[in-house]
């Protein structure tokens, strides 16, 4: 049985986390068929990685880039579009 409402359980499991924050992160929980605890903690372990030059290096050769021109262009277009 739970006594709490749902309103007031999900204040206190996002605590001074901004409303469009909390809804952002429970539907990027939802596409990756996660529980916002989850999420939370994939997201988490990643930022924690440390990278080296050969994850670098594995990436690069990944999406296929080989010079420093076609680096600086990738980087350029992922920067373009996240600025739409």
């Amino acid at each position: 049985m739970n006594l709490w409402p749902a309103r007031a359980r999900s204040r206190s499991r996002s605590k001074n986390v901004p409303a469009e924050v909390a809804r952002r992160l429970k539907a990027r929980a939802e596409r990756n068929h996660r529980s916002l605890q989850g999420e939370l903690m994939a997201i988490l372990d990643e930022a924690s990685r440390e990278l080296t030059v050969e994850d670098l290096a594995a990436f690069a050769a990944r999406v296929g880039l080989r010079t420093p021109a076609e680096a600086a262009q990738f980087v350029r277009d992922d920067r373009d579009g996240r600025r739409r």
